[in-house]
């Protein structure tokens, strides 16, 4: 008998959660191992439970599927990760495929194509919603890197500059210039500008 592909399923919406739960569970190959409703304790699930799949949202709280997928990338893990969203943006998708992310698909989708697409990721293949794959090659060139990322995130959340400088251990001059760099790789006017462009782009 063939063995069972483990899944861990991570999404802070709990109906949707239990949904995606109730129905994976009802096929006679897929093994329900752990739910998690944000990303921290969906790491400690896949850490825990070493499943074959981690399927994941996009955005979850305290760390979101792409941080997840980078985690999991940089620790070489056995698991590997399927992003189930409902954001079409193309530099989402072309930051989830560098980060290794093997299937990227969408909730609106049939649940046909999501148990399918989950067979054919364990089977080491690749599951991209048609209707995505050809923006990955028009997606928008990324400027960001990780530190811009996150102090954009900060921005985002309301942070003043003092506050993020205290965060990173910057000076607040160092983080003056880091707001520079980023207004400049984006094209922006001001730092906010900054965030709603590159939000916009999936590029956080």
């Amino acid at each position: 008998m063939r063995q069972k592909l483990r899944l861990v399923l991570a999404e802070d919406q709990v109906m949707l959660l239990d949904a995606f739960a109730t129905l994976l569970s009802l096929e006679p190959d897929f093994e329900i191992v752990g739910k998690a409703g944000n990303g921290r304790k969906a790491l400690e699930l896949v850490q825990a439970h070493r499943p074959d799949i981690l399927l994941t949202d996009i955005e979850m709280p305290e760390l979101g599927g792409i941080e997840l997928a980078e985690t999991l990338q940089a620790t070489k893990a056995h698991t590997v990760v399927v992003i189930i969203t409902t954001f079409t943006r193309a530099g989402y998708m072309k930051r989830a495929l560098n980060a290794g992310v093997r299937g990227y698909l969408l909730k609106d989708a049939p649940f046909s194509q999501l148990s399918g697409a989950l067979r054919q990721v364990g089977r080491g293949g690749r599951a991209i919603d048609p209707t995505l794959a050809q923006q990955v090659w028009n997606a928008t060139h990324d400027p960001l890197n990780s530190r811009d990322r996150a102090i954009l995130r900060l921005v985002e959340s309301g942070r003043s500059g003092e506050e993020i400088a205290t965060i990173f251990h910057l000076s607040p001059g160092t983080v003056r210039n880091c707001f520079s760099d980023i207004i400049q790789k984006i094209g922006a006017r001001n730092r906010v500008e900054a965030s709603r462009i590159a939000r916009q782009n999936g590029w956080l």
